[in-house]
């Protein structure tokens, strides 16, 4: 397995294989601990009330053992049956209370663990929506899918129910030192005298404990990784057999998971029993110096409630150290969640930015260069203009950098050099919606959501009307097989489209384009999946729809752009011819080769 990087080294290079470790703070973040508060306060009603509640019911469970005692030395020796009722009714009526009081303080931190679990999964999914195409590009999608879900339901119970029983245990052990004092002196300074030793303990495994968990959490992350990847190309494995190579690629990140995670149980496991070892000591000299050591020797009843006390004492000490199992782990989460939200949104509203008016499309490329590595330069001072009514097309050789022009004029990344402008405004100085909003975008991938076709369309416009989508799909061509569909328009769309071919994917992914009804329209390979009788159809939908707007259109298939304004043929970055088809057959340069290559085969 590859080895841990540091941060700087794995944004540098942009990527982080499900087979790399993901970076590892050495130290617990204050700066994350801080983040916390902010979804403590917004539960701090519940929290107020529970941490109340549990004080309450805490104190009044600590007068039993009060209770046994006053029973054992006073009412039985004296056969005083009515005290010994009465002290009877006591204890029951402490424990009811405790029992009901821990109840309500349950079902308070209940509530306050599911808003916080909202709140931090708001946060993040609502950044994740923010955040540019790079940052997708960089990472396994499953890494990211972990941090939303299980992480965050993780930490929600670190930040509600352990903060809470973190106060209470420590005014537990405050609580309890009182009443053992006031039972005895002498025993209660035993008890105590123990603690020193599990503080040292405890403070020289905290730094291991929390290294461990951490690198149980990079695991966790790999495997989620891998699993995401290989279920999104099971086709791919299965056509090409290779089930064996990835269930042994998953029996390997599987393994490292397992035995890392029992590392970390091995660590945690030591601080509980050493815990439970040294209570079990400081309880036998209770006894033994009871008994033995002091005089006048101790009554049964005392010895009864300082067994009690002791045992409680070291109870939350007990607690307390699986709470900070549970926050150590919890911080190795917390670290990966408020990285992610911490992420900077590169692709964003300029300050000052101003709303877009009614654009005409008058686009301008002006000596633009770009990279995605920043090394190596996929766009390289580019310069062209497309007027309003235009239909340009952009040709080339694969990796040439055609879907990088639209790419930036759709502003899903920053441009390093040179300026990209709509009807001679700078897009970097006006608002992203008001931008896209005019925009119609299909992509190479056509992707659809789980819902109906109808629900598909309309993610364009989403108060079209249902006559508006069936008209639109009638102009793409679309309704010819949606209405053999079982239930038309409102038949369910699986998980990326399942059950639809890629064919009849794009034509929706079309029909979604151009209901939304755009200024300037941008095609990526928008038939690249269709069959030639369907693309027939399209192509007069594509004509109509291009009336009056400036479309930009990238097509392998030559054929679909021979009726384009001008066509740019595009390689190494640059721009090395534009005109109409007829000027660049007769230039007999780059396009004309490409095209008689094409119409060859």
């Amino acid at each position: 397995m590859a080895k841990k990087k540091s941060r700087d080294q794995q944004t540098a290079q942009g990527r982080n294989r499900y087979d790399e470790d993901e970076y590892l703070d050495e130290k617990v973040s204050l700066f994350n601990i801080k983040r916390c508060i902010k979804y403590l306060i917004g539960v701090k009603s519940h929290l107020t009330l529970a941490l109340v509640l549990s004080i309450i019911g805490n104190l009044v469970s600590l007068s039993g053992p009060l209770f046994i005692q006053h029973a054992i030395d006073v009412a039985v020796p004296n056969k005083d049956v009515r005290l010994l009722l009465m002290m009877a009714a006591f204890l029951t009526l402490s424990i009811i209370v405790s029992i009901g009081m821990g109840a309500i303080r349950n079902i308070m931190v209940a509530r306050a663990g599911a808003n916080i679990i909202h709140d931090i999964r708001f946060d993040l999914f609502s950044h994740l929506q923010k955040l540019p195409f790079a940052f997708y590009d960089s990472r396994p999608h499953g890494k990211i899918f972990v941090r939303v879900v299980p992480y965050v339901n993780s930490v929600s119970d670190a930040l509600s129910n352990g903060i809470i029983n973190f106060v209470i245990e420590v005014l537990n052990i405050i609580f309890i030192i009182f009443f053992m004092y006031k039972v005895s002196h002498q025993l209660a300074t035993v008890t105590i005298l123990g603690l020193p030793v599990l503080a040292l303990f405890i403070w020289t495994i905290k730094p291991l404990q929390r290294r461990a968990w951490q690198k149980v959490s990079n695991k966790n992350s790999n495997l989620n990784a891998y699993i995401q990847e290989s279920i999104d190309g099971v086709k791919v494995t299965q056509a090409f057999d290779r089930q064996k190579q990835k269930i042994d690629t998953m029996d390997t990140l599987s393994e490292d998971r397992n035995k890392e995670w029992m590392r970390a149980q091995y660590i945690s496991n030591t601080t509980w029993f050493s815990t439970e070892t040294i209570s079990q000591i400081v309880f036998s000299f209770v006894y033994i110096m009871g008994v033995y050591w002091m005089n006048p020797m101790a009554s049964f009843g005392m010895l009864l409630a300082m067994g009690n006390y002791t045992y409680r004492f070291w109870q939350p000490i007990i607690n307390l150290a699986n709470i900070y199992n549970t926050f150590i782990t919890a911080m190795s989460y917390l670290d990966r969640i408020f990285d992610t939200i911490a992420e900077p949104v590169k692709i964003k509203d300029a300050e000052g930015a101003v709303e877009f008016p009614f654009v005409r499309g008058h686009v301008e490329f002006k000596n633009v260069s770009f990279s995605y590595d920043g090394s190596r330069k996929v766009l390289n001072n580019v310069t062209f203009d497309g007027h309003p009514g235009e239909s340009i097309a952009i040709v080339g050789p694969t990796g040439a950098g055609k879907t990088t022009i639209v790419n930036l004029l759709s502003r899903f990344y920053n441009i390093d050099e040179g300026q990209v402008c709509v009807d001679g405004q700078d897009i970097m100085k006006v608002t992203l919606r008001s931008l896209r909003s005019q925009m119609g975008i299909m992509l190479q991938d056509s992707f659809l959501f789980t819902g109906t076709i109808a629900d598909n369309i309309r993610y364009g416009k989403l108060d079209a009307t249902d006559e508006e989508i069936r008209t639109a799909a009638k102009l793409i061509g679309a309704d010819s097989f949606i209405e053999k569909l079982p239930k038309a328009y409102d038949t369910p769309v699986a998980e990326r489209g399942g059950g639809i071919s890629q064919g009849e994917r794009q034509l929706l992914a079309f029909t979604r384009t151009l209901i939304s009804n755009p200024r300037i329209l941008i095609l990526d390979e928008a038939t690249s999946s269709i069959d030639t009788g369907t693309e027939h159809l399209m192509q007069k939908g594509i004509n109509t729809l291009m009336k009056g707007r400036t479309s930009f259109i990238i097509a392998h298939r030559l054929s679909t752009i021979r009726d384009c304004t001008r066509i740019m043929f595009i390689a190494d970055g640059r721009i090395l011819e534009i005109g109409s088809h007829e000027e660049l057959m007769a230039q007999k340069g780059h396009y004309c080769q490409l095209y008689e290559a094409q119409y060859a085969e």
